[in-house]
C-alpha cells in the first residue's frame, strides 16, 4: 500500500493502494507506522500519491462493514495519525498529487508545507456531503490555515475547491504542475534542512505549539461521539447512496 523513496535527508512515504489511495483501517495502520520509522530516520519526510490521485478520503466500502467496536478503533487510529502529523519531530511536506477530497485535505492540513497540483483536480473538506459532521480537531486545523470564516464556508457546505482557489484563501501553499509537485515538496524540504537545524526545529516547535496542544485535549470520548454519528440513520443512508450512485457511473 506503500513505498518508501529515500532522497538523502528526505524520506518520501508514497501511497500506492489503486485507484484512490483509499483509507483503510490497514492503509491507516500502515501510514502511521511509515510516519513513526521515518521520523526516526530522515530529516524531513514528503507524503505522496499517484498523477492525478493523492487520496480520496475514507474506504467507505470497507468502513460500512464494520461494526462499532472496529470503528471505535479505528477512529482512534485515524485521530492518531493525524496526531503523527501534526506533532512529527521532523517538518512533513505533502505533494498533493491529484485529488485531495475529505480524509485526503485533512491529512494535507497537519503536514507542514502543501504543494498542490494544477490542474481539474478538487480538495476540501466535504465530510458534510456524505453526511459526517465535521469532527472539532479537523475544525480546528481548517481554521488554523484559513482563518474562521472560509473554515465556516468550506466546512458548513461540504465545498470541493480546485487548486487556484485553495492558494487563494491558504488552504495549499504552491500550486505547480502534476509532474512537478513530488520534484518541488522535495526541494521545499531541503530548503527547510539547509538552516540552522537548532533554530529551526526551535521555532517550528513554537510555531506548531496551538496544533499540538489541540491534540492533548482528544479522547475516547471523541471516538465515541464519531462513531454515534457514523451509526446514525442519516449518515448511513446519505453514504450508501454515495456508493450506489459511484458504482453506477462505472
Amino acid at each position: 500500500m506503500l513505498e518508501r523513496i529515500d532522497h538523502g535527508d528526505v524520506h518520501e512515504i508514497r501511497m500506492a493502494r489503486p485507484p484512490v489511495n483509499a483509507l483503510s483501517p490497514a492503509m491507516v495502520q500502515a501510514l502511521s507506522s511509515a510516519l513513526d520509522e521515518s521520523g526516526r530516520d530522515a530529516r524531513a519526510i514528503v507524503l505522496s500519491g499517484q498523477p492525478g490521485m493523492f487520496s480520496a478520503g475514507l474506504d467507505m466500502k470497507d468502513l460500512l462493514q464494520r461494526n462499532r467496536e472496529e470503528m471505535v478503533q479505528f477512529w482512534n487510529d485515524f485521530f492518531g495519525l493525524l496526531r503523527r502529523l501534526a506533532t512529527s519531530p521532523v517538518p512533513v511536506t505533502v505533494a498533493m498529487t491529484g485529488h485531495s477530497p475529505a480524509g485526503g485535505a485533512v491529512m494535507s492540513i497537519f503536514c507542514d508545507v502543501r504543494v498542490a497540483a494544477a490542474g481539474e483536480f478538487k480538495m476540501g473538506v466535504n465530510e458534510v456531503q456524505v453526511g459526517m459532521a465535521m469532527p472539532p480537531i479537523i475544525h480546528t486545523g481548517i481554521k488554523r490555515l484559513v482563518g474562521a470564516r472560509q473554515a465556516e464556508r468550506l466546512c458548513v457546505g461540504g465545498l470541493l475547491i480546485g487548486p487556484d482557489e485553495a492558494l487563494r484563501i491558504g488552504l495549499v501553499d504552491e500550486v505547480v504542475p502534476v509532474e512537478e509537485v513530488i520534484p518541488r515538496a522535495i526541494a521545499r524540504s531541503d530548503n527547510l534542512l539547509a538552516l540552522p537545524p537548532k533554530a529551526m526545529l526551535a521555532t517550528r516547535q513554537l510555531c506548531r505549539a496551538d496544533l499540538v496542544a489541540a491534540f492533548e485535549v482528544l479522547g475516547e470520548a471523541d471516538a465515541d461521539a464519531m462513531n454515534a454519528g457514523w451509526f446514525s440513520d442519516e449518515t448511513q443512508g446519505t453514504m450508501k447512496a454515495v456508493l450506489a450512485k459511484l458504482a453506477a457511473k462505472r
